[in-house]
């Protein structure tokens, strides 16, 4: 389970990491708040920023349940898959927001394997 703990804790840093680069955005090109558009550049990097909100909503219950249910050890690797997703989701979508296909496949599919296999796992425990 430490490892699990490792990777959530790592995975709250980087999405911290994203607020401060939206707000080093507002600066850069004068976007004030409260205001959530104006510069495209700025709006994609806000939009990262959200969308990996959205995610996390996913991935932590998920990447929890089956480290319970399962094999924290499984999680930690899929919960190192969804960070490394979140990096390439990041570059590509400030990049270019059609090249953000690779980095959501990475970040999507390891919290939905995650959730339903868990699920289960905890229906067969039920029975």
């Amino acid at each position: 389970m430490e490892f699990v703990t490792v990777v959530v804790v790592a995975v709250l840093l980087q999405y911290f990491f994203f607020g401060l680069k939206v707000g080093m955005a507002r600066g850069k090109y004068e976007v004030h708040a409260p205001a959530v558009s104006g510069h495209p550049v700025f709006e994609r990097y806000y939009r990262v920023q959200m969308n990996t909100l959205e995610q996390l909503l996913l991935f932590i219950p998920g990447i929890m349940m089956f480290a319970y249910w399962v094999r924290p050890d499984v999680a930690a690797g899929l919960g190192v898959v969804f960070f490394i997703g979140r990096v390439i989701y990041f570059r590509s979508y400030v990049a270019d927001p059609k090249a953000r296909g690779l980095g959501f496949a990475l970040t999507v599919l390891p919290s939905l394997a995650m959730l339903i296999v868990a699920a289960v796992f905890a229906v067969i425990s039920a029975l």
